[in-house]
């Protein structure tokens, strides 16, 4: 916090980004006056409205907050979603105001404190909270900037002390460079975010270098298999550190932990897909190189309850199945459809799927009519932009002509409810990292008005 001492006041642009609201939680915790804008209201920008900070809806230079204009020390933070030809941005740089990315401003904050960082192109979120949380719940002072909103604290953000800081690490736009961890995971390193590193080669590379950031003590987890060296992490294979004896009961599995051949025993863990099993073990594995200990590991898992948009049951009955789940790369798709298969062998699924930027859908086009040719029916949504102007020819009608799936077709939002009672599937699982999370509430709704 030294770093920032002598602000009075923080402006963000693009606050409402799940990545920037944590900051702006953590800035407002200290004392310091936040304010920021966004494109559009959200349940996230509302919630720091209610939290006492003051968010806009404009890109005008002329809603830029008076305390803003009037103190030149005020530190402006922004997201890379943000172009430089947003007005408010222009004028910051034209009046010479401190402008950081969020990704300097996190990497500050990690300076001088013990971090423990988790990277990877998919992974990362729910394994940074189940590290933040097995770290809190086993009495840890730990301030935890997570990359979406853990449904234990209904938050993006842990703040219990400042005796060690977990953060989620994120390789879009070189960002987890900036960072000073100490203990770091890497849980995967498959080809993503093209549109910024051209090859990818260029994103493994930028792995390596992230790697390269802990010290001589530091401690790097991998997953078994990724050409890295350090801690090898597997599920029910040979690695350090591994999950074995699995099995499940009572909906939950049950597993052994194998430490280079000392045995934790009979860990309870309610996420379902082998993916979230990797990823308890690689937090389970941080939080021991922490120093947590190892008694207290075994009650704070099992009180895990997920990241909210993170294979979220939104209705679970026995006539009636609704999943909400944040993938929005091939393999996260594969990896949802593995987890909604073994959750709920032998029945129909039907998978609503928003593609996220054009860039991505150009890129992985064929892998993700692969993975959605998984499922048993398939509705398509139109690409969500997020960041990007349209591309001409890269559409959703586009990708669909790609799937094999005859039980598949193009969907408008307005349609949507009625096309997923039509299709009688007894499991709906809804993908994407886009608005597509609203659309879920409002099929949840509509579901449970009729059942």
């Amino acid at each position: 916090m030294n770093s920032f001492s002598h602000i009075n006041n923080i402006y963000f642009l693009g606050i409402g980004g799940i990545g920037m609201s944590a900051l702006a939680r953590y800035f407002n915790a200290q004392g310091i006056k936040v304010a920021g804008t966004d494109r559009h209201r959200s349940e996230l920008t509302c919630n720091l409205e209610a939290e006492g900070i003051s968010v806009l809806y404009s890109s005008e230079v002329e809603d830029i907050p008076q305390e803003i204009r009037e103190d030149k020390t005020s530190l402006i933070v922004y997201t890379p979603a943000i172009s430089v030809k947003n007005p408010q941005y222009q004028y910051f740089v034209a009046e010479a105001y401190t402008i950081k990315k969020r990704a300097q401003v996190l990497g500050d904050i990690t300076r001088g404190t013990k971090t423990l960082a988790v990277a990877g192109t998919h992974g990362k979120t729910t394994t940074t909270a189940i590290l933040a949380h097995l770290l809190k719940h086993s009495g840890a002072k730990v301030s935890a900037f997570l990359g979406g909103i853990s449904e234990n604290y209904q938050s993006n953000l842990i703040l219990s002390g400042n005796e060690v800081i977990v953060v989620e690490a994120d390789e879009y736009d070189r960002s987890f460079l900036h960072l000073a961890p100490n203990i770091a995971a890497i849980t995967s390193m498959d080809a993503d975010h093209l549109d910024i590193y051209g090859e990818p080669q260029q994103l493994e590379e930028s792995f390596r270098a992230f790697a390269g950031l802990l010290p001589l003590e530091g401690l790097l987890f991998y997953k078994k298999g990724l050409p890295l060296s350090g801690v090898s992490v597997a599920v029910e294979e040979d690695a350090d550190v591994s999950v074995r004896n699995l099995r499940i009961e009572d909906g939950s599995y049950l597993f052994d932990l194998d430490l280079k051949g000392e045995f934790l025993r009979d860990f309870r863990f309610s996420l379902p897909g082998k993916h979230n099993l990797f990823n308890a073990a690689t937090a389970l594995a941080m939080a021991i190189a922490f120093g947590t200990p190892k008694d207290l590991l075994k009650a704070a898992l099992a009180d895990f309850r997920g990241v909210s948009r993170r294979f979220t049951y939104k209705i679970k009955t026995e006539k009636l199945v609704l999943i909400d789940d944040y993938a929005h790369h091939p393999e996260e798709i594969r990896a949802a459809h593995e987890a909604v298969r073994a959750m709920h062998p032998e029945k129909e699924v039907l998978a609503v799927f928003q593609p996220h930027l054009f860039s991505r859908t150009r890129d992985f086009a064929e892998e993700f009519a692969q993975s959605l040719d998984l499922f048993d029916k398939v509705r398509l949504l139109d690409i969500y932009p997020a960041r990007e102007e349209a591309m001409e020819g890269i559409t959703s009608e586009w990708l669909l002509g790609k799937l094999k799936n005859k039980d598949s077709k193009l969907v408008g939002k307005e349609e949507l409810v009625n096309e997923i009672k039509i299709s009688g599937a007894p499991v709906i699982i809804m993908l994407g990292a886009g608005d597509i999370g609203e659309e879920v509430e409002k099929v949840k709704t509509a579901l449970q008005d009729e059942n």
